[in-house]
């Protein structure tokens, strides 16, 4: 009996932080929730002058309440990256706690691809959906992104690795989540959107360290 529960033990903990080819999977948020989350372990060892995040995600909850899409928090700065839609306007993107949108004039329930990046240099934002681009926009020129960093996702952190609130929570799917630590120039971006191999330096879909908590599921992708 105490070699099984060791087992067992062993076995709930394998993917905590192990690293994961997650390819043609994504995992699955079926319900509202302040307590199911997957936590991202990323290799930073210093601050971030730039970065770019790709990501697939599918939710019907576009039309009905706002909800996190990828959260990002230092214990300094609990929205230092946030991408998030807010209900009757679109993407929400903030960088620091500062904040910019990218309006969404029609809100349809299809799997959704999208690409952002930033740059302390310039401040420029790039926002891609669907392979698209949005006008450029500026944010928090010569600013310096924390590494000490908790990344989740279904939820918002409203303090570093927690104080989520279910209203914000995801609920649908999300994969192929992958970060650079530098600007994807447009034909890179083309290239990811259309399925094509670009290796990531932060967070990489196909080698995945991540930690689940609460009722989040590992399904086949249901975009192409």
């Amino acid at each position: 009996m105490e070699k099984l529960l060791c087992f067992l033990v062993l076995t709930s903990l394998s993917h905590a932080f192990g690293q994961t080819d997650m390819s043609r999977k994504a995992f699955v948020f079926p319900k509202e929730s302040d307590t199911s989350y997957v936590s991202l372990k990323a290799p930073l060892t210093k601050p971030l002058k730039a970065f770019t995040v790709c990501l697939h995600f599918y939710t019907e909850l576009s039309s009905t309440r706002g909800y996190s899409i990828f959260s990002y928090a230092t214990k300094r700065q609990d929205n230092e990256i946030l991408i998030f839609w807010s209900k009757g306007i679109g993407y929400s993107f903030t960088v620091g706690g500062s904040e910019i949108l990218f309006e969404v004039p029609e809100v349809t329930v299809a799997p959704v691809h999208i690409c952002t990046s930033w740059e302390s240099a310039s401040g420029i934002v790039e926002f891609w959906v669907d392979g698209k681009p949005r006008v450029r926009k500026s944010l928090k020129k010569g600013y310096t992104v924390g590494a000490e960093a908790s990344i989740i996702l279904g939820q918002e952190q409203d303090s570093f690795g927690g104080n989520f609130e279910e209203s914000q929570s995801l609920v649908g799917d999300i994969g192929n989540v992958n970060m650079w630590d530098f600007v994807l120039s447009p034909d890179e971006i083309n290239t990811i959107y259309l399925g094509g191999p670009f290796s990531p330096n932060v967070l990489n879909w196909r080698a995945l360290k991540y930690e689940v908590q609460g009722e989040v599921f590992t399904k086949p992708q249901l975009w192409p």
